[in-house]
């Protein structure tokens, strides 16, 4: 199949318009780019606004895309549910092209990781990893897959990690609310199934992102991979399979954290990787 063809089916199943929460830098960024490419309008949602306009406006330059921005604290669940809503009830008020917005695709990337002991973490960060990273995915999923379900097609991404496949010391909470989301998308690529509705979790190692550099003192982990990468590997298996793991040398290390060692054995391992994290 061609490149054009391929992104023509893509553009069918899941445009005209994806939302990607948390897609101002990062993973977030290289989503947004590599939908851009397939032809996708976007809606992007991240906290800082000015971030969130540059990357908007490098994408309508370069892919004449229609790109709709909304600077919200995902941690904050009723502004989000009511501008979710709003963009659902009134699509084309939103559009600049006066289009109207259809989401066919969520890609949810968002995530709050406290790092360190989980004796010295605060109720405050325990609180906002659990909104951004369990509650507001929910809320969306739950809003965005609905319109979804009556079209018959569309899709889901959700964001999990290696660390979430065991419990990962000095990332106990982001490692445990990133085995909610793959569980989660397990449960929905199953229920949605028969609406042509594809849901994909994507557990992706390291990343190289500048938070990423930034919170590892040390040289990147192995297997680790750039996020336009993980964005690319993530959308091309989406409809194909409920679970994806990017890169190769991530496949073997899943293989053998949850199928090869003990439990005890792995959570030695991931203590080793994440204890120069902070």
């Amino acid at each position: 199949m061609s490149k054009t063809a391929k992104y023509l089916r893509f553009w069918t199943q899941y445009g005209p318009w994806a939302l990607v929460a948390g897609g101002s830098d990062g993973l977030g960024a290289a989503f947004a780019e590599a939908l851009a490419l397939r032809g996708i309008n976007l809606v992007l949602m991240a906290r800082q606004k000015d971030r969130l306009e540059a990357a908007a406006d490098e994408l309508r330059k370069k892919y004449a895309v229609d790109v709709i921005t909304f600077a919200v604290d995902l941690a904050d669940y009723e502004k989000t549910k009511k501008l979710i809503n709003d963009l659902l009830s009134n699509p084309e008020e939103f559009a600049a092209a006066k289009l109207p917005v259809s989401i066919g695709l969520l890609v949810y990337n968002a995530a709050f990781a406290p790092i360190g002991l989980f004796e010295n973490t605060s109720e405050e960060h325990l609180s906002l990893a659990a909104a951004v990273n369990v509650r507001t995915p929910l809320l969306l999923a739950k809003l965005l897959s609905a319109p979804m379900i009556q079209n018959k097609r569309g899709g889901i991404v959700l964001m999990s990690s290696l660390a979430g496949m065991q419990g990962s010391p000095k990332l106990a909470a982001y490692s445990a609310t990133k085995s909610f989301n793959a569980v989660l998308a397990e449960a929905l690529w199953k229920e949605f199934l028969p609406h042509g509705v594809d849901v994909i979790g994507s557990c992706a190692g390291a990343i190289l992102t500048p938070g990423y550099r930034q919170a590892a003192k040390k040289k990147a982990a192995p297997g680790a991979l750039t996020a336009e990468k993980v964005a690319e590997k993530t959308l091309n298996a989406l409809g194909k399979q409920p679970i994806v793991v990017p890169g190769f040398v991530n496949k073997i290390a899943k293989f053998v954290l949850t199928k090869v060692l003990t439990k005890k054995a792995a959570i030695d391992i991931m203590d080793k990787n994440t204890g120069s994290l902070s």
